[in-house]
């Protein structure tokens, strides 16, 4: 899951088999009385995989601090070591999950992760779609200081704080160049395990080219793709809010949203529609948007590790997540393939619908296109994009600043 900042994003078998049992490690720091003890539980699950099969890590240990600035030297980390195992992401989509352990904590609030890698030959990989090559992921610092993830929970005194690790395949690898290599950059949302979800069809027919997104409240991108056979699509552990967007994303597709979507854990699951009355946008002519991302320094320095996401906001004033990606690691450039139809949607009516979708009146291939890199807060150029003729490509560099 991706939080992109604002300028001043019926399922896979169920997986539950327990990974190995927790051990902690008190790495300095930190210590706290066994009655001032709670415990952590996490699992992992996963959003789209976008072109892949396969997506394989294997982890060796999570770890947590009570600070989001600590570095991986400092003390007061503690660790939740893992016995190796690849972990297929993309058999975790729609809910499904995969327990990683528990462990005990001091009672606080706990603001950062860091998931350590295994450097092991194929230890981390994945399998194009279509082929049946497995091929390396390079995985720069993740077997020594880990990769850094925010992370805001509470653990409370003989209390077990109950955390999904949402690993999003789609956004956490990205192509270098033309050199053949793929580089991993986790975008993880660290979200309590809740008994809630959204659920709903898509026609069957479309159900390997498009993603099922919504942002929860917390402003992070929570995303899945539906059963390849049925349609289902399932975003689970979602918190309570009365007013969820749903958006179903394609390229080729006209971009739909079911807009007032509730979710509480009174309600469990949502049902948006049944297999009978499938959701089928349309198909759109395409149109293209490139660039780079560069910092606001002169001269402007590439930000290789930067993210990009490309919107659509409704007459409604909801915005829409219709595609994202991480820039090229070699040249921080981005290209995205956007519908130039305005969008379609559709109010949640209760009981599995059935929808009723109308075109909405903002101008088509109208769209904002946000940058997003860590330590930097700021867009210092216009987001705002209009599509030409399909086919086309506009030229849209975007300059973050801290």
């Amino acid at each position: 899951m991706l939080d992109i900042p604002r300028p001043v994003r019926s399922g896979w078998p169920w997986l539950a088999a327990a990974v190995t049992a927790a051990t902690l490690v008190a790495c300095g720091g930190g210590g706290g009385s066994t009655s001032d003890n709670g415990t952590l539980k996490l699992a992992m699950t996963d959003s789209p995989g976008c072109g892949y099969d396969h997506v394989w890590i294997t982890i060796n240990k999570i770890r947590i601090h009570q600070s989001a600035t600590a570095n991986p030297e400092d003390g007061g980390w503690r660790e939740l070591a893992i016995t190796p195992r690849k972990i297929d992401l993309l058999a975790l989509t729609n809910g499904a999950l995969q327990e990683l352990g528990s462990l005990p904590l001091p009672a606080g609030r706990y603001e950062q992760a860091r998931l350590v890698l295994s450097d092991a030959p194929l230890a981390n990989s994945l399998v194009l779609s279509g082929t049946n090559n497995e091929i390396e992921l390079r995985t720069p610092s993740a077997q020594t200081s880990g990769y850094k993830l925010k992370a805001h929970f509470e653990v409370t005194n003989n209390q077990v704080a109950d955390m999904v690790l949402d690993f999003d395949a789609c956004k956490s690898i990205v192509r270098a160049g033309n050199s053949g290599n793929y580089n991993l950059k986790p975008v993880v949302a660290v979200t309590k395990r809740l008994s809630t979800q959204i659920e709903g069809y898509v026609d069957p027919a479309i159900a390997s080219s498009v993603v099922v997104s919504t942002r929860d409240p917390d402003n992070q991108l929570r995303a899945t793709v539906p059963d390849s056979t049925t349609g289902k699509f399932v975003i689970a552990y979602l918190p309570e809010n009365t007013n969820y967007t749903v958006t179903i994303s394609g390229t080729g597709r006209t971009t739909a949203a079911v807009t007032g979507v509730p979710v509480s854990t009174a309600i469990g699951s949502t049902q948006l529609n049944t297999a009978a009355s499938p959701i089928l946008p349309p198909t759109s002519t395409t149109a293209q948007i490139s660039g780079t991302v560069t910092d606001a320094s002169t001269p402007p320095q590439p930000l290789l590790e930067a993210s990009v996401n490309a919107q659509q906001t409704l007459s409604t004033s909801q915005a829409l997540d219709v595609a994202w990606s991480l820039v090229d690691p070699s040249t921080a450039g981005y290209t995205l393939t956007l519908p130039l139809a305005a969008p379609i949607r559709a109010s949640y009516v209760g009981n599995g619908g059935p929808l009723s979708f109308t075109a909405d009146s903002i101008t088509p291939g109208a769209y904002k296109v946000y940058g997003a890199a860590d330590g930097y807060t700021a867009q210092t150029t216009d987001p705002n994009v209009t599509l030409d003729a399909a086919g086309s490509t506009t030229t849209k560099n975007l300059v973050l600043a801290p």
